[in-house]
C-alpha cells in the first residue's frame, strides 16, 4: 500500500549553510526518482537537474552508496506473450469427442481465442496430417500437430476483487477433497465445466481465481455434463495434471454414479456394450447407437446395478463406467429402456407421468471418484445428493445410506 509523503518545510539555514547541503540534497534527489503519485517517465523532482549539472558531471556520476549498491535491481517486465516450439500430442481418452479449440484451451490455458482460429485456419494445426475446422471433434488416438503458439503472459497475482472473492467463495463451498495438489469439487447441477455459446460463467472460468504466485491456474481433469451434479476432479498443478489424465487414460480411475430410472432393469446387474457416435441437428446434438465400423463411432462400456426400488415404478440404479463417452450414461440407459428421469434429451416413454413432488431436472449424480493420488497414496471422494435428488430420495423413502452393489461390478 502506498502512502503519499508530505515535505516538511525545512528550517531556514544560512547561504553557507545551503551550499554545503548541496551534494546531499542532489544524492537524494537522484534516488528518489519521480515524485510520489508523479507518472512513470514524468518530470523529475523541481531543481534537481539544475543542481546536478551545477555539480559538473564527475560529480554527477557519483559511485552510488552501499545501500543502493545493495538494493536489488527491479524486476524485468514480463514478456506480453510466451512462445512455445512444435509439438505432436496424442488424443486421450478423456479428451475423446472434445472440439479442436477446446482441445486447445484445455491444454495451453491462456491461449486466445483469436490466435486458435487463426492457427486452425491457415492450416497450422494438423490432424493425421489433415486440416480440421475448429468445431471438429477429436477422437482418442488421434495425432495432433501444434505449430508454435503465443500464450498470453500469466495474470499477476495479486488482490482479488469483491467479484473475484465471491467466486473463490463459491468454488470453496463446492469443495469435498483437497491438497497442494488436488481439487475436488461437487459440482451443482446446472454449472458447465467448460464455456460454450452465450455462456459467461462456468467452472474452467471460476477457476481463474486460485491462480497461484507463478500465475499456474488448475487444469480440468475430467468433465461431466452441466446438467449432472457431483464429483469433479480438478489438478492444481502441471505434476498433478499429468499424473491424473494419464490415470484416466489407462482406466485406474473409479467413477460411480446414482440415477433414478422408471419400470424395473432386468436382469438387476448388468453389462452394457455399445458404439456411440454424434448425431447433431440444427438445434441439439445426441449420443446414438452406432456400430462397429460407423464414421465417428466409439465403443463404450457401463456396469449397472440396482440397489432399490420404489413400488416397481421408479428404480434407483447405481452406474460404473469404464469408458468416459459424451452423454455415455443417459445414451446406454435409454438403449436399455430405462432412460434417467428428468433426461431432456434421452427420455423418450409415452405418456410417462412424473410422480407428483419430483422435480421435472436431470436424476444423475456423479456420486464417487476414486484414483490414485500423484504422490502415492488413494483419492477418494463422495458428493452427497444434490437437493432435486434429496427430494426424490425422502418422498419415494429410499435410503441414500445402503449398501452399493457396484462395487462388486467388474473393473474392465
Amino acid at each position: 500500500m502506498s502512502r503519499r509523503i508530505k515535505r516538511m518545510n525545512p528550517k531556514p539555514r544560512s547561504r553557507d549553510e545551503r551550499d554545503d547541503a548541496r551534494p546531499h540534497q542532489a544524492r537524494s534527489a537522484k534516488k528518489a526518482g519521480p515524485r510520489p503519485g508523479g507518472k512513470p517517465g514524468g518530470k523529475p523532482p523541481r531543481f534537481a537537474g539544475e543542481r546536478a549539472e551545477r555539480r559538473g558531471p564527475e560529480r554527477a556520476e557519483r559511485r552510488p552508496s552501499k545501500a543502493a549498491q545493495e538494493r536489488p535491481a527491479p524486476e524485468k517486465p514480463v514478456e506480453a506473450l510466451l512462445p512455445t516450439k512444435v509439438q505432436t500430442v496424442i488424443v486421450s481418452a478423456d479428451e475423446n469427442n472434445m472440439r479442436v479449440d477446446r482441445f486447445l484451451e484445455a491444454r495451453f490455458p491462456g491461449l486466445s481465442f483469436s490466435h486458435i482460429q487463426r492457427v486452425v485456419r491457415k492450416g497450422e494445426l494438423r490432424v493425421d496430417g489433415k486440416r480440421v475446422d475448429s468445431k471438429d471433434r477429436l477422437e482418442e488416438g488421434q495425432s495432433v500437430r501444434i505449430p508454435p503458439l503465443k500464450l498470453d503472459a500469466p495474470k499477476v497475482v495479486g488482490e482479488l476483487s469483491e467479484a473475484a472473492q465471491k467466486t473463490l467463495k463459491a468454488l470453496k463451498e463446492m469443495t469435498i477433497w483437497e491438497d497442494d495438489d488436488v481439487l475436488v469439487l461437487n459440482k451443482p447441477a446446472g454449472l458447465a465445466v467448460q464455456g460454450g455459446s452465450g455462456m459467461t460463467r462456468h467452472i474452467d472460468q471460476m477457476l481463474e481465481v486460485m491462480r497461484d504466485a507463478k500465475g499456474q491456474k488448475p487444469r480440468l481433469v475430467h468433465r461431466i455434463d452441466r446438467e449432472t451434479s457431483g464429483c469433479l476432479l480438478i489438478a492444481k498443478t502441471r505434476f498433478a495434471a499429468s499424473h491424473l489424465t494419464g490415470a484416466f487414460r489407462s482406466r485406474s480411475a473409479r467413477k460411480v454414479y446414482w440415477a433414478l430410472v422408471p419400470g424395473l432393469p432386468k436382469p438387476k446387474q448388468g453389462r452394457i456394450s455399445t458404439f456411440l457416435a454424434k448425431e447433431e441437428s440444427e438445434d441439439d446434438t445426441i449420443m446414438r447407437i452406432a456400430q462397429h465400423g460407423d464414421e465417428g463411432a466409439s465403443h463404450a462400456v457401463t456396469y449397472y446395478a440396482v440397489v432399490e426400488t420404489a413400488g416397481n415404478k421408479l428404480t434407483w440404479v447405481s452406474l460404473k463406467p469404464v469408458t468416459g463417452r459424451t452423454h455415455q450414461l443417459r445414451a446406454h440407459m435409454e438403449h436399455i429402456g430405462h432412460p434417467i428421469v428428468g433426461d431432456p434429451k434421452y427420455f423418450n416413454i409415452e405418456n410417462w407421468q412424473l410422480p407428483g413432488g419430483l422435480q421435472n431436472r436431470l436424476h444423475l449424480l456423479a456420486r464417487r471418484i476414486v484414483i490414485p493420488h500423484p504422490r502415492g497414496g488413494v483419492i477418494d471422494a463422495t458428493a452427497p445428493l444434490p437437493p432435486h435428488m434429496q427430494q426424490s430420495w425422502n418422498l419415494l423413502g429410499l435410503d441414500a445410506s445402503r449398501f452399493d452393489p457396484i462395487e462388486n461390478a467388474p473393473e474392465e
